[in-house]
């Protein structure tokens, strides 16, 4: 591959929820490739498919010329042929027609284009494997599988879940490069079937956060017994389990509170249900979605600790993923609670938190010696802020191109 220069062209296919004509920053990596490659290539042509249960269908195309946006369209092909099933299968899940819609749009954009493009970065297995097709016809040079998310049992379904792993496999041994989030899914792939001498060549490209997220504030102004919550409210990432925890905490810390920040009209009713059942109303606030990263982290900062509890299920994929919600606590200075689940809880454990089981007794017995235990939560603090001084995604790119030019 060669080094990239204003001369370049990249093609990204990923994805993003959408409501309100809008795209939410919970999206496949879009705007962290665009801040770095907008300084470094000179065309990038954006391909953005909507989340399934989206208020929007339809495929974005967006091009940017040194880094600042000069067209936007939708993926026309959609409008008369997958559109009507689409709709009536726009639920919240993956769904087959979603996976045909997107192997698609990737062809439909990168044969339309009147560029060869020097790479191609693409979120999702489906994605990258019309990326090895582009390739096959000439219109791509590098193929980039990059994988935020993965689980060798992913889907209940077993032929889905079949098809899934086979996908992977496949784009796995025929792409030029892995960009995988965390160092955990390769040994996932290959307890799953994975040769791995016939894999492309894997480089490590953990989730990172913009200079303007590292933000840490004086112990002043730190809340004091103050929990935070960030992220989906799935019940597998644990929000169930800090509310019950909180019902164990306040037995020898009475004035604890916990901050929930993240949104999802079910999920919110649900958790708000289990709080008015165990009676602890005064002691969990409800914050809603912030969608600015940096006010987020803003917020975030002035919590004592950060929670990340996420349930040891066995089909969990936050097994082999990249823990974003503790890097953004360590982004803000604050120790972390976490459980046996994400990879990057052993990173951290004894160093910037703890690791607690997926128990409320467990979890509530370490939040507690964090909060009692005074230089031990200075040596948490002061490590976080270490470990997260250069986790920013300028650094974490530029690794990785490095690695793919040596």
């Amino acid at each position: 591959m060669k080094n990239l220069n204003k001369e370049s062209s990249v093609l990204i296919a990923t994805f993003s929820p959408h409501q309100k004509g809008k795209r939410l920053p919970t999206n496949g990596m879009i705007e962290p490739l665009l801040s770095f490659l907008g300084q470094k290539v000179g065309k990038i042509v954006l391909l953005d498919q909507p989340y399934p249960g989206s208020d929007a269908l339809v495929p974005f195309v967006e091009i940017y010329n040194n880094g600042k946006l000069v067209n936007s369209r939708r993926s026309s092909i959609f409008l008369y042929f997958l559109y009507p099933f689409l709709k009536v299968v726009n639920y919240d899940a993956t769904h087959i027609a979603f996976k045909i819609r997107d192997f698609f749009s990737v062809l439909d954009c990168g044969l339309k284009a009147k560029t060869r493009f020097d790479i191609f970065i693409g979120l999702e297995a489906i994605n990258a494997l019309a990326g090895i097709g582009l390739k096959k016809l000439g219109r791509v040079e590098t193929v980039i599988y990059y994988v935020s998310d993965y689980s060798p049992t992913r889907y209940t379904l077993g032929w889905f879940n079949n098809l899934y792993v086979l996908l992977d496999r496949f784009v796995a041994t025929h792409c030029d490069f892995i960009w995988d989030v965390s160092k955990a899914m390769m040994p996932g792939r290959i307890k799953a079937g994975l040769d791995p001498k016939k894999a492309a060549h894997v480089i490590h490209v953990p989730n990172a956060l913009f200079p303007e997220q590292i933000n840490y504030l004086p112990n002043a102004k730190i809340i004091p017994d103050s929990l935070v919550f960030v992220g989906s409210l799935g019940k597998e990432n644990g929000p169930d389990l800090a509310i019950k925890t909180v019902q164990l905490v306040i037995k020898t810390i009475p004035q604890v509170k916990l901050h929930i920040y993240g949104d999802g009209e079910s999920d919110v009713a649900r958790i708000k249900k289990l709080t008015a059942k165990l009676q602890l109303t005064d002691k969990v606030i409800f914050h809603g979605f912030v969608s600015d990263q940096v006010v987020l982290s803003n917020k975030i900062s002035q919590y004592a600790i950060g929670l990340a509890p996420y349930l040891a299920l066995s089909d969990s994929p936050r097994w082999w993923a990249d823990a974003t919600k503790i890097r953004l606590y360590l982004g803000c200075g604050i120790p972390v609670v976490t459980t046996q689940v994400p990879p990057l809880g052993k990173e951290i454990e004894g160093k910037a938190g703890l690791v607690a089981k997926d128990t409320p007794k467990d979890q509530a017995g370490a939040i507690i010696h964090v909060l009692t235990d005074k230089s031990l939560c200075k040596k948490f603090k002061t490590n976080a802020r270490k470990m997260a001084k250069n986790n920013i995604w300028e650094n974490t790119y530029a690794q990785a191109i490095k690695q793919m030019l040596s």
